[in-house]
């Protein structure tokens, strides 16, 4: 395993986007930092993490993806793996927010972006982002918001834990080479948060409205039947789910 660590940096995804722009990067290659100042989550919203209680991560994955329309199965892929690697743990409840929140019941304990490079040559860099709640006890006005700590009582090795979600990325990145794709999107379905369940959801324009959720396309959109059965597909930050 290739990996860099860092006491303090704006931002790992940005520093291993420059790193790879400059020199040749081996596949896989991880940064990871004690601090960062600038976390970036979904559609540029921040994320703070205390300093050297949590797991801030990215890595360089290039190689896997043959075209732009299995962007959304390294999504899968990648939220997948972070699910497998604290089922290790014995954490209760897990489950994806659609598209990459990582859910422990009700509670937000991580996230993931990640950031496609479309390269001249038709190949696919990508820099994934990983921010684990891990030994952090406080988030303050963040009522969603959760750790590792806070649910197993425990403190949390971090390398140990950086270790278990380097294997099953790369295992899981190995299934989609190997055109096996379908057993990833098989128990992603199947861990959505709330799906199945009616639940209340609010739209870019505040309105609010009941629906189901039954599945996620293969574009990444969220698939919902409203109350007079209608199906509406919605892409990321188009609507919120309200709970």
């Amino acid at each position: 395993m290739k990996l860099i660590k860092l006491d303090a940096i704006e931002s790992t995804n940005d520093y291993l986007k420059q790193l790879s722009r400059n020199k040749l990067v081996e596949n896989f290659t991880i940064v990871t930092a004690q601090n960062q100042t600038k976390g970036k989550g979904q559609m540029g919203a921040s994320w703070i993490s205390d300093s050297g209680k949590n797991l801030i991560m990215s890595i360089l994955i290039k190689d896997i993806l043959s075209n732009i329309n299995q962007i959304f199965d390294l999504n899968v892929a990648i939220s997948l793996a972070v699910i497998q690697a604290l089922e290790e743990y014995n954490l209760q409840k897990l489950s994806i927010k659609w598209s990459n929140d990582i859910m422990s019941d009700t509670k937000k304990i991580g996230g993931i972006l990640i950031e496609n490079t479309f390269k001249t040559d038709t190949k696919i860099e990508s820099i994934v982002g990983i921010g684990l709640n891990v030994n952090q006890k406080e988030f303050l006005n963040l009522p969603n918001a959760s750790s590792l700590a806070n649910i197993m009582n425990v403190e949390f090795n971090l390398d140990d834990l950086l270790a278990k979600i380097y294997f099953q990325i790369k295992k899981n990145c190995e299934l989609i080479s190997s055109n096996q794709i379908e057993i990833l999107w098989k128990s992603y379905i199947s861990i959505l948060f709330k799906i199945n369940k009616p639940m209340a959801f609010e739209d870019s324009n505040k309105n609010r409205f009941m629906g189901i959720i039954k599945t996620v396309t293969r574009d990444g959109k969220l698939e919902i039947v409203l109350d007079n059965d209608t199906v509406k597909h919605f892409a990321v930050k188009e609507i919120v789910m309200l709970y």
